[in-house]
């Protein structure tokens, strides 16, 4: 079967004045975007990419990023997505460890990427619409000097080409990058569309940054796989999202949980937004029954959904109509996902008992990029390991009871405090740390950093902070540190993170 740049091939053909995409006042057709899509591959093709190149963009959400994630598939490139909430240290490695060499970025990091030129290789630079940049190419200029054809290329591409490399933040504070086929985009699109029906009447609102896998795959993909609309928003505003939500007659919304209070605490907030929404999901993180109970005396039903970037991202959903009878609960494993609670000996855990999270499915992460250690660990037993504590009721709804690994999610993003921990041990000062996540009503969690200095040595809060600060991303930065004289330790000198949640949660 061809790759997923023949969607929009197809798509083109079978309704060529269907709306595709809407970016505040661009709008693109289906042949529109498809022709637009063929000048860009033809383009990357002209500046020397070929098969399994690697080429990395960081930008907002907009129509062009839409572009390049299709470009690169028809030519079987890999994408790598660049979260711009990271450091630039942070967005260095992730773009060096890839091998990648091309950057396709939005004039607004003009700063940032000046100093990724400093600490990387970068052969290539095309900066996005009409900006200019040293060195770069204009993003405008390349599409209008290309024809409307489909590219031609040397190698096939197909459902098993490589197409995403997704980081996600490593336990042992390296981040790993989940390769996705396009193969796995395909099978998450069919998920989706088996469980929520998907039509090509859907209008989506795309407003999770598209350099997670939550804005590529919810429901982006899917929803221009069926030939419905996708609007774009570029960033999230909650007054925006509430009047795009109205005014586009969007019908499918999906956010992760910070995204739903910001939305219900704002002055503006009316079920009225959501009166074609047919499906109101959040995701990315634990939703609280609180939350849903606030929006269903709205009127409006909230589902919970569960997914990772090593799935493309779609796991489980809840039905719509458990949302609020089974709330805390993520559902049922999507129609080509099996799922599994096991024991430490991989035997599946009695009903209600808790046990690990195991999935498997053609959605699925090929590797992770360069870690083949960490690649073998996580399909051990030929089952993905989630690395969730979970339980499953007597019906099959799998509720999520804790995760095995010390990650938190803070707004929506993963974060490992072995990383942070490592960061806070280049303050001199610091003899011994560890990091926690508490709860936040406003980001669901956050960071408490537990601190032993050195004798005789002294530090602030502030300073800590302070230093974090240019070094990680601001949502990794600890919102508190306690200075202890000790940290609790088990026999074998491992810092007892349960003692510690305990005691300073």
């Amino acid at each position: 079967m061809q790759g997923i740049g023949f969607w929009l091939t197809k798509r083109a053909f079978l309704g060529p004045d269907k709306e595709a995409l809407v970016d505040g006042e661009r709008h693109l057709t289906y042949l529109e975007l498809n022709i637009r899509v063929n000048r860009l591959a033809r383009s990357l093709q002209a500046l020397g990419l070929a098969h399994g190149d690697r080429c990395a963009i960081l930008a907002y959400n907009c129509l062009e990023y839409v572009e390049v994630i299709f470009a690169t598939a028809k030519l079987g490139l890999t994408l790598v997505p660049l979260n711009w909430r990271l450091s630039p240290a942070e967005l260095a490695f992730n773009f060096s460890d890839s091998g990648s060499d091309t950057l396709i970025f939005d004039a607004e990091f003009a700063e940032v990427v000046a100093q990724l030129q400093e600490q990387t290789t970068i052969k290539r630079m095309i900066v996005l619409g009409n900006q200019t940049f040293p060195n770069a190419e204009v993003y405008a200029d390349l599409l209008a000097r290309q024809s409307d054809d489909e590219p031609t290329v040397d190698q096939p591409v197909g459902l098993d080409t490589a197409h995403i490399i997704m980081y996600t933040a490593g336990t042992t504070g390296r981040p790993k990058g989940a390769v996705l086929s396009q193969g796995a985009s395909f099978w998450n699109a069919i998920n989706l569309t088996l469980d929520m029906n998907f039509t090509p009447n859907d209008r989506n609102l795309s407003v999770l940054p598209m350099f997670h896998i939550g804005g590529i795959g919810l429901f982006t993909l899917p929803v221009l796989y069926m030939g419905g609309t996708v609007v774009i928003q570029r960033t999230f505003d909650p007054a925006e999202t509430l009047h795009l939500l109205k005014k586009e007659k969007i019908t499918l919304f999906f956010g992760v949980a910070a995204v739903f209070l910001f939305l219900i605490q704002h002055s503006d907030f009316s079920a009225e937004a959501f009166a074609n929404v047919r499906v109101v999901m959040s995701g990315g993180a634990p939703l609280p029954e609180s939350l849903v109970r606030q929006y269903h005396q709205a009127g409006i039903v909230l589902q919970q959904g569960f997914g990772m970037s090593e799935a493309a991202p779609s796991i489980a959903t809840l039905s719509k109509d458990l949302a609020l009878k089974k709330a805390g609960s993520i559902g049922r494993a999507l129609f080509h996902v099996d799922a599994r609670v096991v024991d430490g000996d991989m035997n599946d855990v009695p009903t209600g008992a808790e046990g690990e999270l195991v999935i498997r499915g053609p959605n699925l992460m090929q590797a992770y990029w360069n870690r083949p250690e960490a690649t073998h660990e996580a399909f051990e037993g030929g089952w993905f390991h989630t690395g969730d504590i979970a339980r499953m009721d007597p019906d099959g709804d799998l509720y999520i009871v804790d995760r095995k690994k010390d990650m938190f999610i803070s707004g929506g993003e993963n974060v490992y405090p072995a990383e942070v921990e490592n960061a806070i041990f280049e303050l001199p000062q610091v003899a011994e740390t560890a990091v926690i996540g508490i709860k936040d009503e406003k980001w669901g969690e956050v960071g408490r950093a537990i601190v032993v200095l050195k004798a005789g040595e002294q530090l602030e809060e502030a300073a800590v902070v302070d230093f974090l600060k240019g070094r990680l991303a601001k949502y990794k930065v600890p919102k508190q540190v306690i200075f202890v004289d000790q940290l609790p330790r088990n026999a074998a000198g491992k810092v007892l993170k349960n003692k510690l949640r305990e005691d300073y949660s």
